[in-house]
């Protein structure tokens, strides 16, 4: 009678089992099927576009070469003396120009802040070309002439002079004269 009493009760547990299976099989089955006929589905409002047929900008783009008086101030050269500035002096100076940039950590005697302008080879326009163009003698900064074109390296003293605090005090008609007599 044991036996009997074992197996009955044993029966009884599987069964539970069994039966707790097949609701969740049904349930899990009855969902997938109202899931695939019945339910609408979730609308992410995704807006998918393809990136080869996307406009190309149609903003103009600013040419310094096709300026004929780089020395001439303008928003367009500042903003291109900024992309110069981003691309060649932004490793040494900092993309700020406070002379914390990663590069010009390690040299002695460290890049200049072009922020405050605390200048030793002149503060106008015409010496800030003449410094990227030419270097500073015993010091870290090295010539550019090789590396940036003469447009750019106006457009460059134009962006120096628009982050400084210490303004250049020249005027057009002397960065002028400057530039028209300057021979690289």
């Amino acid at each position: 009678m044991s036996e009997n009493m074992n197996s009955n009760s044993s029966d009884q547990h599987n069964q539970g089992g069994l039966i707790a299976f097949l609701g969740s099989m049904i349930f899990v089955f009855g969902f997938m099927i109202y899931l695939v006929a019945f339910h609408a589905g979730v609308e992410l409002d995704e807006k998918v576009v393809d990136p080869t047929l996307q406009a190309v900008s149609v903003e103009p783009t600013f040419d310094i070469a096709k300026v004929t008086e780089p020395w001439v101030e303008t928003p367009e050269i500042i903003a291109h003396g900024k992309k110069v500035f981003g691309n060649n002096c932004a490793l040494c100076h900092g993309n700020e120009g406070k002379g914390d940039g990663t590069a010009g950590m390690g040299l002695n005697p460290r890049p200049r802040n072009l922020v405050e302008g605390k200048w030793t080879q002149g503060s106008g326009i015409t010496d800030h070309f003449n410094v990227v163009s030419n270097g500073i003698t015993g010091s870290s900064m090295a010539s550019f002439k090789a590396q940036i074109k003469v447009p750019d390296r106006w457009a460059l003293a134009h962006y120096i002079n628009s982050i400084t605090e210490n303004k250049s005090q020249q005027t057009p008609v002397q960065i002028a004269e400057f530039a028209k007599s300057y021979k690289d």
